[in-house]
């Protein structure tokens, strides 16, 4: 079983502050990880290969020094790493031009692995639009995941209903957070890591220059101004509640 899983270097977001005077996200000094919903992905990718054997590569489009975050992924159990440096717009036509173009230099894969969204956009574009550039079959939102020999069989998070479906390889997967725990390598894990390959792949080499060519531009990323009501209903139980009720839906809460 070849497992290609897709992961993306983030900011830290729960340490991302705005600046109140601007109402623009303060970027500087913020650490980097892998994005929380990749890490499942691989998590789910170590699982299938415990079951069935086979390799896992991971890819990465982002800054050529994620090497030591990717590491981190590599100490869970994947084999290798393909780091792709691209330091222009990521947005989504771009990132997912990049990664069909890597999957198919890779060439030989039976699934391809991705969160469900990335942490800091949470879009979940990503994996829709791979599978379709590459035209293969897609499940998104897996919460479990049972591999077998010929096909793949995938319980669908919907919301309000779970839907079981079935699939052939080759196919496209995301994964939600609620699939597994990651784990936490040991010291032998994180030792043994360093002696997995990773390769820079420069995208030039391998991707037409068009698609790198951005569709929509980004102008500016602003914070939402979140400021409470701080209204305290004291009357009688019922009124109150009668109250509370009325004032949501004049806001529109309610329909």
């Amino acid at each position: 079983m070849n497992i290609i899983v897709c992961a993306k270097e983030v900011l830290d977001v729960s340490e991302i502050k705005t600046d109140p005077k601007t109402n623009r996200p303060v970027l500087q000094g913020i650490d980097k990880k892998i994005s929380d919903i990749d890490k499942n992905a691989v998590e789910e990718a170590v699982r299938i290969k415990e079951k069935l054997g086979g390799k896992i590569i991971i890819l990465s489009v982002g800054p050529s020094e994620a090497n030591e975050r990717i590491k981190e992924l590599l100490a869970m159990g994947a084999d290798e790493a393909r780091i792709i440096p691209f330091s222009g717009d990521q947005n989504y036509r771009v990132v997912s031009n990049i990664l069909a173009d890597a999957v198919k230099k890779i060439g030989e894969y039976d699934i391809v692995l991705c969160g469900e969204a990335s942490i800091d956009m949470f879009s979940g574009q990503v994996g829709p639009l791979l599978a379709e550039k590459l035209g293969l079959s897609q499940i998104t939102y897996a919460k479990n995941i049972d591999a077998e020999e010929d096909k793949l069989t995938v319980d669908r998070d919907l919301g309000d209903k779970k839907v079981t479906v079935e699939s052939p390889y080759p196919v496209v997967v995301t994964v939600t957070k609620e699939i597994n725990e990651p784990r936490l390598p040991s010291l032998m894990d994180i030792l043994g890591a360093a002696n997995k390959p990773i390769e820079t792949w420069e995208p030039s080499t391998f991707v037409d220059s068009k698609k790198l060519e951005p569709r929509m531009e980004t102008l500016e990323v602003k914070g939402m101004s979140m400021e409470r009501k701080n209204v305290v209903f004291e009357d009688d139980l019922d009124d109150a509640v009668k109250e509370l009720v009325d004032r949501l839906a004049k806001d529109g809460v309610l329909g």
